[in-house]
C-alpha cells in the first residue's frame, strides 16, 4: 500500500514539474507584455512585472508603426480560405477514398500518402515558379497577392484526406447502400448522410488548418511584398528591430494576442475535437 501510495505521489510530482516546465516560457511571455522597455531588459530577469503596464496592448491598435488590425484582417482572410478550401477538398476526396471504389484507389491512396513525406522547403521554389508562370501567361497576378497562400489549399491535404478517410470508413456502409436503393446520387449521399455525421472530424481537419495557416511564416514571406498585406506571423517580425533596441515588452504583447484567438478555438471545440481525433481511424 505504502509502495503505490509513493509511487502515485512521484508520478503527480513529476507531472507537475512537467507542465511547469511547459508553462514557464508562456507564463515569462505574460508578464513580459505587461513590462516597461527597461524591465523587460532588466537584468536579471525579472519575474513579476514592477510598474504592470497594461498600456502595451492599446499602443498595438494605436500606434502607427505597428499594423496589428490590418495584419489581424489579412490573417483572418487568409484563414477563412484556406479552412474552408481544405475542408471541402479534403472531403471530397476522402469520400472518393473510402465510399467509392475504383480500379487503382490503392494504388493512388499510396501516391497521395507518400507526398506527405516531402516538406514544404523541397518544393517551395517549384510552387513559386509555377505561379509565377500561370501570372505570366494569364495576366492574372499572383506575386504579391494572396492566391498563392489559399489556392492550394482547395486542392487537398494528405493528412487530411488520411484523417477524414479513415472516419469515413467508420460509418456504416448499410446507410450509403440505402440511399443509393432510394436513387440518391453520390453527391446526394456525401452532402446528406456523409458529412451530417463526420463533423467531430472535420472540426479537427478544420482546426488543423487554422493553426496551420494562422502559424505560418515562410508562406508570406516569400510572397507578399508589401507591409499593408503582412500577417500577423510576418508582421511579428517587424517589432525586431534590425539595429537592436527591439522592445520587448510590446513583442511578447503582439504575441499574447496571436496566440489567443488559438487558444479560444480550442477550449471552445475541445470536445468536438477530442471526439474527432478517438473515433477517427478505428476501422483501417
Amino acid at each position: 500500500m505504502r509502495k503505490k501510495r509513493f509511487r502515485r505521489i512521484v508520478i503527480h510530482v513529476a507531472l507537475i514539474a512537467i507542465c511547469a516546465t511547459a508553462a514557464a516560457p508562456f507564463l515569462w511571455m505574460l508578464a513580459t507584455s505587461v513590462k516597461t522597455v527597461a524591465g523587460a531588459a532588466a537584468y536579471p530577469p525579472q519575474w513579476w512585472p514592477h510598474p504592470w503596464r497594461w498600456r502595451n496592448y492599446l499602443d498595438l491598435f494605436n500606434t502607427r508603426q505597428y499594423h496589428f488590425l490590418l495584419w489581424t484582417r489579412n490573417s483572418l482572410i487568409i484563414a477563412v480560405l484556406v479552412v474552408t478550401g481544405t475542408v471541402i477538398s479534403s472531403a471530397l476526396a476522402a469520400y472518393g477514398f473510402a465510399c467509392i471504389r475504383f480500379r487503382g484507389r490503392g494504388v493512388l491512396f499510396a501516391l497521395m500518402l507518400s507526398t506527405m513525406m516531402i516538406p514544404f522547403p523541397v518544393t517551395m521554389v517549384s510552387v513559386f515558379i509555377v505561379f509565377h508562370w500561370l501570372g505570366a501567361h494569364t495576366g492574372i497576378p499572383f506575386l504579391g497577392t494572396f492566391k498563392p497562400l489559399w489556392i492550394p489549399a482547395w486542392f487537398g491535404s494528405a493528412f487530411n484526406i488520411f484523417l477524414l478517410r479513415q472516419f469515413f470508413m467508420t460509418i456504416p456502409e448499410e446507410l450509403s447502400e440505402a440511399a443509393r436503393l432510394d436513387g440518391c446520387s453520390e453527391l446526394g449521399i456525401f452532402t446528406r448522410i456523409i458529412l451530417p455525421l463526420s463533423k467531430p472530424a472535420l472540426s479537427v481537419v478544420a482546426l488543423f488548418a487554422f493553426l496551420g495557416v494562422w502559424n505560418d511564416f515562410l508562406g508570406p514571406l516569400i510572397y507578399l511584398q508589401r507591409a499593408s498585406q503582412f500577417t500577423l506571423a510576418l508582421g511579428l517580425q517587424s517589432f525586431q528591430s534590425q539595429h537592436g533596441g527591439t522592445s520587448w515588452n510590446m513583442l511578447m504583447a503582439a504575441s499574447v494576442l496571436v496566440m489567443l484567438p488559438v487558444l479560444l478555438l480550442f477550449f471552445i471545440a475541445q470536445r468536438t475535437f477530442i471526439e474527432g481525433i478517438a473515433t477517427t481511424g478505428l476501422k483501417g
